[in-house]
């Protein structure tokens, strides 16, 4: 253990096998990985400490053979004491000012996830910790319901699923996000949902009836035809063929679904926007979007370590692509350019996609929620109305 100014300590060097062009020879940033069976089925490759703690733990062999005594990382459930459960956002460059997450942390291993860097403000690592400690939000029904009959509450679509995945493999026995959207359709409340799980569908009962008021819809990610590449980067999500018949059985049940072309990775999966756009299309999807891959923080480090664990030959490639899409940088958080880049290759992506849309007709045109249903719902207390 050391002080986590120690950065060789935090993430030793490594040498890339094959490194983008301007690059510095080493990567300070790539932790030691953890070794491949205690992380099965795990999408992150190591485990390093988050970036606010005051001291780093690596794993490291002390000649008595002990790492082969370690345990496999297994999943652990806490619970989320927060408050209040809707959270507000001014950011300007997404269609949506509120949303929930019913849970921290993902069991879904996204190795790509823009949300892992969340982790550290709970003392944990975005690696591995992300998708093994999790954390619930047991009462975000009872809160949400509280939340939305306070004096002054004005109602505008709520957003969940921005954040990390609320029909992970634990929403099976919790069924926090149910409870949620049975407090959402009794108030008449809009909502939109992103997810990348077929679970999505056994709240097809409650979906259909509020998609008849155009209160929901419902966005699903797919990101990958090819069931490696998916198992490989998104260890825990439904297989793209689950998500397409997903999105089969929402759309046939009336419910708005879109494809989430997300994210689009340069020389990972960029080729395979036709064939996704195609195969939603022909699943009864009317409308389609897409993101760039996003590397925020940790999750750079994490992406790149899983890089070249998997893909080394794509290595240089690949960030020589992100970088030419960032402005030379690995990742550029710029309002209204973060999502989609910039320059040649973000332009092109961006063409392609269009044009594919355009030939299957799809977003020609874009459901809407409303919020003319709302009713606040009653307070313990709240005295009846005589008229």
């Amino acid at each position: 253990m050391s002080p986590a100014s120690s950065h060789a300590l935090k993430h030793p060097p490594v040498t890339a096998p094959s490194e983008p062009a301007g690059a510095p020879s080493d990567f300070p940033e790539l932790a030691v990985a953890i070794d491949r069976q205690r992380r099965r089925g795990r999408g992150a490759q190591s485990n390093a400490s988050g970036r606010f703690e005051a001291e780093a733990r690596v794993t490291f062999d002390d000649g008595w053979q002990s790492l082969e005594e370690l345990p496999p990382f297994k999943t652990t459930v806490g619970i989320d004491t927060s408050r209040k459960v809707i959270t507000r956002n001014e950011s300007p460059d997404i269609g949506f000012d509120r949303s929930i997450n019913p849970y921290r942390g993902c069991e879904h291993g996204c190795v790509y996830c823009f949300a892992r860097p969340t982790h550290a403000y709970l003392g944990l690592s975005p690696g591995l910790d992300f998708e093994s400690k999790l954390f619930v939000k047991p009462e975000a029904p009872a809160l949400l319901e509280k939340e939305l009959a306070a004096p002054g509450y004005e109602p505008r679509m709520i957003a969940i699923g921005t954040n990390t995945d609320p029909y992970q493999p634990i929403e099976r026995e919790r069924k926090i996000m149910r409870g949620i959207l049975e407090v959402l359709e009794r108030a008449g409340h809009p909502v939109g949902i992103v997810t990348k799980s077929a679970l999505v569908t056994r709240d097809i009962d409650i979906l259909a009836r509020m998609a008849k008021r155009n209160l929901a819809k419902v966005g699903i990610s797919v990101t990958s035809l090819d069931p490696k590449l998916a198992r490989t980067m998104e260890p825990r999500a439904s297989t793209p063929s689950k998500r397409l018949e997903a999105l089969k059985q929402l759309s046939e049940a009336g419910i708005p679904t879109t494809v989430m072309v997300a994210p689009v990775i340069p020389a990972l999966n960029d080729s395979e926007i036709e064939r996704i756009l195609d195969a939603a299309a022909h699943a009864g999807v009317k409308e389609a979007s897409y993101v760039l891959l996003r590397l925020p923080l940790e999750v750079r480090d994490l992406f790149r370590e899983w890089l070249m664990a998997n893909y080394p030959d794509r290595y240089r490639h690949v960030f020589t692509l992100i970088r030419d899409m960032r402005g030379g940088r690995d990742y550029d958080p710029k309002w209204g350019e973060r999502m989609k880049g910039t320059g040649p290759m973000a332009w092109t992506i961006g063409r392609r996609f269009e044009i594919a849309c355009d030939r299957l007709g799809l977003n020609k045109r874009r459901s809407k929620l409303t919020t003319d249903h709302f009713a606040k719902p009653k307070r313990n207390g709240d005295q009846l109305s005589l008229f």
